[in-house]
Parts: structure tokens; C-alpha cells; sequence
């Protein structure tokens, strides 16, 4: 009975070390926290839920502790968890995200104001001004460029350009980036606001001229065949976007347009969401860089932002009075698509109820989309 019971004893005991309760560590409760933070803000405020949900839930899976050895680790080789990771360490789920965003986006506003491009290029500003305050803060060339495309508020983007230059630093770039996508609503309206005077923000913009099909057709040939001839580091990524686009606007390929904007693309955010989130872990994630890539990325938006704003103002001194651009547009330079069109929108609306911008914002709105990429297929060219 005494040698059963010392057994028992020596079995329990052997169970708890293998609990979470053993291994756990307060950095764990820590992103713990963090994790149901974003499931809160995404169900409670909607902020960005179909990114939120699957990261902030990663979180919770990734900062479960547990022993080593028992291969289930997102750091873990040959773990399930690993294997689903090397689609966002080798690359693999942003083009394929690209694609899905490509079928699923209108270029007709950016089509029929080619100008509004140029807002999406000045937005682009944030991504270089990170990469050298990222520089500054000590951090080496390939990891201040990952860094820096934060600014473009472009989640992929920025897997994809950490992937290649900065994989130690992904899940802090990717958290940080996909963080600021979601707070496009509340980061954004200060600035616009503080950027802007009551008249430049009633100014009605010239409805959009009818836009045919041939040009949309023709966009995403000639788009793909200048920006990624000039870039073509950016290919991977540009050249599933524009692909997906000719799916949708070419008429004839209904069913794989419908495939890659709605089953593929759902299906790689879950994977992408979750194993991001996952990489997380505590010990891996905690650092002292994390907090500053944290900060620069906030850095990066705020001064993208700003400089959407005050080029359409600058840009304002040379158009003629019924050509001019209203302001609260400039903040759509960012590629947070549709979001952060909708913030233009919806502040337009507050100091003049019939000024529909949407329509308007959607043009530097898909510019910054392909501005973040051509950024970030500059820094990786002479960063690589």
C-alpha cells in the first residue's frame, strides 16, 4: 500500500511539472493580458475583428506554459504550430493575402484622378522617417527598414519585409503594425482635425469621372509592368496583387476572383492571424526592442499621417480653385484599406453632413496600398 501510494505521489508530482501552473512565468500572464485586450477591443469596438480576434487568440495559445520538450512550441521544430509558421517566416501568406486584396479592390477612384497617387506616395514619408529613427535608436540597417514599414499600415507588407530582413523582430513588427491598423479610427481624427482649417475641410471635390472598362483592364498590366520593372523586389507581393485585380475587373474569371477574395484570403488570415500571435511568447517577445519597435511604429504612423495632410495642402497651392483636394483625405495615404478611407469620410461628414469623401478617399487609399509595397521593395533591394 506504502510503495502504491509513494508511486501515486511520485506520478502526481511528475504531472504538475508538466502543468501550465509550473512553467508559468509573470511575463506569461502579461501577454496573456495583452491577448484578451485585443478579443475585447475587436468584439467590443469592432477594431479591425478579422485581425484582432485570430492575433489577440494566438496570443493565448502562444503564451500557454508549458515544459520543453514536448514539441508544441510555435519555436518548437517539427511542431504543428512551427510548421503553420513558416508560411509567415519564409514568406509564403502575404502574396497570397496580396492576391485576395487585389480581387477584392476598385482601383476606379485612383484611375480616374491619377493625381490622388501622389498622396499615397507622400504617406510613405513615415516608413523612411522610422527606418531612421530606428537607426538612432541603435538598431542595424535590415532591422530599422523592417521597422520602419510599420508606418504603411500594412500587416503583410510588413510580415513580408521582417521575413527577409528582421525574423527575430517579426512577431513584435507584426503585432505592432496590425495594432495600428486597428487604432486607424482613433489615431487618425486628432490630426486631421489639428492639421486642417474649417474652410479646407468643407471643400467639395469634382465627382470622379466615369472610369471604362478597357482602363480597368489595362491598370493592373501596365500597373504590374511599371512599378515592378522599376522595383522589382516588390514582385512577389505587387505582382499577386495586380494578378488578383485582373481576376476581378477582366470579366471572365468570376469564379477565381470569387475564390481568392473570399475562401483563400479568409482562409490565410486565420492561419496568419493565429500564428502570429502565437509568436508571441512570452519569452521570446518581452524585450527591450519590443517596446521600442512599439514606439517607433506609433512614431511612423503619427508622421505618415501628417504628411498625407499637409502634402494634399501644399498640393492645394497649385490647383485651381475647382480642382482643388480636400484635406481629410490626405490621411487615406496610409494603406490601412478601407479603414482609414472611412475615417476621411466619416470626419468629412462631421462639418458638412452631404460631403461624401469615400469615394474620393478610396484613391490615395489603394496608392498607399501599393506605395507601402514599392517601400518596402526598395528598403529590401539595398537591405537584403
Amino acid at each position: 500500500m506504502l510503495l502504491f501510494g509513494g508511486f501515486l505521489v511520485k506520478n502526481l508530482e511528475t504531472f504538475w511539472q508538466y502543468t501550465g501552473f509550473a512553467n508559468a512565468l509573470p511575463e506569461h500572464f502579461v501577454m496573456l493580458g495583452i491577448g484578451i485586450l485585443f478579443i475585447f477591443l475587436a468584439i467590443k469596438y469592432e477594431f479591425e475583428p478579422l485581425l484582432l480576434i485570430p492575433i489577440g487568440f494566438g496570443m493565448l495559445i502562444g503564451n500557454i506554459p508549458f515544459s520543453e520538450g514536448l514539441r508544441i512550441g510555435i519555436y518548437e521544430e517539427g511542431s504543428v504550430l512551427n510548421i503553420l509558421y513558416q508560411g509567415v517566416q519564409q514568406g509564403w501568406y502575404p502574396p497570397l493575402i496580396f492576391l485576395g486584396i487585389g480581387a477584392m479592390t476598385d482601383f476606379t477612384a485612383l484611375i480616374s484622378n491619377p493625381k490622388l497617387m501622389l498622396i499615397g506616395a507622400a504617406a510613405q514619408i513615415g516608413i523612411f522617417a522610422a527606418y531612421m529613427a530606428s537607426l538612432q535608436l541603435g538598431f542595424t540597417p535590415s532591422q530599422a527598414g523592417a521597422i520602419g514599414i510599420i508606418g504603411g499600415a500594412d500587416g503583410p507588407t510588413a510580415i513580408f519585409l521582417s521575413s527577409k530582413l528582421a525574423p527575430q523582430l517579426m512577431g513584435a513588427i507584426a503585432v505592432s503594425a496590425y495594432s495600428y491598423m486597428a487604432l486607424v479610427p482613433i489615431i487618425q481624427p486628432p490630426f486631421m482635425k489639428l492639421l486642417t482649417t474649417k474652410n479646407e475641410r468643407l471643400i467639395r471635390m469634382k465627382r470622379p469621372r466615369e472610369v471604362s472598362q478597357t482602363e480597368k483592364i489595362i491598370f493592373p498590366i501596365a500597373g504590374l509592368l511599371l512599378t515592378c520593372t522599376l522595383v522589382p523586389s516588390a514582385l512577389p507581393l505587387l505582382g499577386m496583387l495586380f494578378f488578383g485585380n485582373l481576376l476581378k475587373e477582366s470579366g471572365v474569371t468570376k469564379r477565381l476572383a470569387d475564390t481568392a477574395k473570399g475562401p483563400l484570403i479568409d482562409t490565410i488570415t486565420i492561419l496568419l492571424g493565429v500564428t502570429v500571435g502565437a509568436s508571441t511568447q512570452a519569452t521570446e517577445f518581452l524585450t527591450g526592442d519590443s517596446v521600442k519597435i512599439f514606439a517607433l511604429g506609433a512614431f511612423s504612423f503619427m508622421i505618415a499621417t501628417t504628411c498625407g495632410i499637409l502634402f494634399v495642402k501644399l498640393f492645394n497651392l497649385f490647383l485651381s480653385k475647382e480642382n482643388k483636394i480636400n484635406p481629410l483625405i490626405g490621411n487615406a495615404g496610409v494603406s490601412a484599406v478601407p479603414d482609414s478611407a472611412r475615417i476621411s469620410q466619416v470626419v468629412g461628414l462631421e462639418y458638412d453632413p452631404r460631403n461624401y469623401l469615400l469615394m474620393h478617399a478610396m484613391g490615395p487609399n489603394v496608392a498607399g496600398v501599393i506605395g507601402s509595397a514599392v517601400a518596402a521593395g526598395i528598403l529590401l533591394s539595398f537591405l537584403a
